[in-house]
């Protein structure tokens, strides 16, 4: 038995949009057909008609599913730095207000059409609400340490998180450029490489991450002040962030989420020293935290990799994919259909799940999900309304 879902417009995302568009889709969820309108009234068909386009289930590549109670508990336009503080300070709570906020964070994201969701994780608290979710989860367990005299200890931590959470798909990452020695950096990618697996690091979130690489001065001092970690060993590159830490990396599939201070030259190295590198962005959060959005223009014009995330509730009002692409649709002029692919395919291609998810294509199971479009495509609202 098949369902026959049409819309203004169908937006298969691996093809050019489809106007008057009809999906069939079968018991399971699997895509058995795509036609025109006039094509499917003339075979008779039941067609369920809507106003809006149809488009692929999301895929989120960054949250932070386990700081869901921390809704409203972060004060906007603070700078990372004290952003991180206030985290460290306040992140604790009761185990059943976590749970339960999960729980919430996690319905959220579903009802929001988000199929896939690449998450961050620094303990096991999240694993019970990802077995009983219907969203697919990838936990990305961070493993974070500046000094390198503790990388060995750091990794084995890390990797005892990861493998508890079998037999959920996790693997271990840096946290970030400005926490991770080039010795844990080093067992990191070794892991990576061993179990064929990918990797995220938060990337030039804050101006303060390259003025520490540069010259080590700005708000990262305090910030390891504050953590009471002695530094003393680090001696500054003379060179943004990306530089200094990429050449640790390996060839290995890796996220760079948020690159709110990545510029030109930062670009540059990245794709002449890495094959496979893909550039998250969540626009939301970056308002939240630092007020301020990547060069947009410039990471289209350098063809890379883009897709979206949503990072935490402690740094998000919401959990929600179509409202990050109204974000960059209202603030830096992104065409709808640019936002479609970084939302869905090419988030769906560095999880590793193209074969099932990203584009409407028959014999995939992506979700369905319908939003509102003008008539030149500018997104109306950020509501979904999740057809399957």
């Amino acid at each position: 038995m098949l369902t026959y879902f049409s819309a203004d417009w169908v937006f298969p995302v691996n093809e050019s949009p489809i106007r008057n568009g009809v999906v069939a889709v079968d018991a399971e969820g699997r895509i058995a057909q795509l036609l025109t309108f006039e094509n499917a009234e003339l075979l008779g068909l039941a067609i369920v008609k809507y106003k809006g386009a149809i488009v692929p289930g999301f895929v989120n590549t960054h949250c932070h599913l386990e700081l869901s109670h921390m809704l409203g508990r972060v004060p906007e336009n603070t700078g990372l730095v004290e952003f991180v503080q206030t985290i460290i300070e306040s992140r604790q709570a009761d185990s059943v207000q976590i749970q339960n906020a999960m729980l919430q964070a996690d319905q959220q994201m579903f009802d929001n059409g988000i199929v896939a969701v690449g998450d961050i994780s620094n303990q096991l608290i999240s694993k019970a609400v990802k077995q009983k979710s219907q969203i697919y989860y990838h936990t990305f367990v961070e493993a974070m340490g500046f000094n390198p005299q503790r990388a060995t200890a750091i990794m084995e931590y890390a990797l005892g998180i990861k493998n508890d959470f079998a037999p959920l798909p996790a693997s271990v990452v840096p946290h970030a450029p400005y926490s991770v020695s080039p010795a844990l950096f080093e067992l990191i990618n070794h892991c990576a490489e061993k179990e064929n697996t990918f990797i995220s690091i938060h990337n030039q979130e804050t101006v303060n991450e390259n003025l520490f690489f540069k010259s080590k001065t700005g708000g990262f001092l305090g910030l390891y002040e504050f953590l009471g970690l002695d530094i003393s060993f680090f001696k500054p590159t003379g060179k943004t962030s990306l530089p200094s830490w990429l050449p640790y990396s390996t060839s290995q599939k890796t996220l760079l989420v948020h690159n709110t201070m990545s510029g030109k030259g930062d670009v540059e190295f990245a794709k002449q020293n890495h094959p496979d590198l893909y550039w998250c962005l969540c626009p939301l959060a970056n308002l939240y935290i630092e007020n301020a959005l990547p060069d947009v223009d410039l990471l289209i014009s350098e063809g890379l990799k883009i897709t979206l995330g949503t990072d935490s509730l402690a740094s998000n009002r919401q959990l929600n994919i179509l409202a990050e692409m109204k974000t960059l649709q209202q603030h830096k002029k992104v065409s709808f259909e640019d936002l479609l692919l970084w939302a869905t395919k090419n988030g769906a291609e560095f999880l590793g799940l193209q074969g099932q998810l990203g584009t409407i294509e028959v014999g995939k199971s992506p979700g369905l999900n319908l939003v509102q479009l003008s008539e030149d495509f500018i997104i109306e609202r950020d509501e979904v309304l999740k057809l399957i």
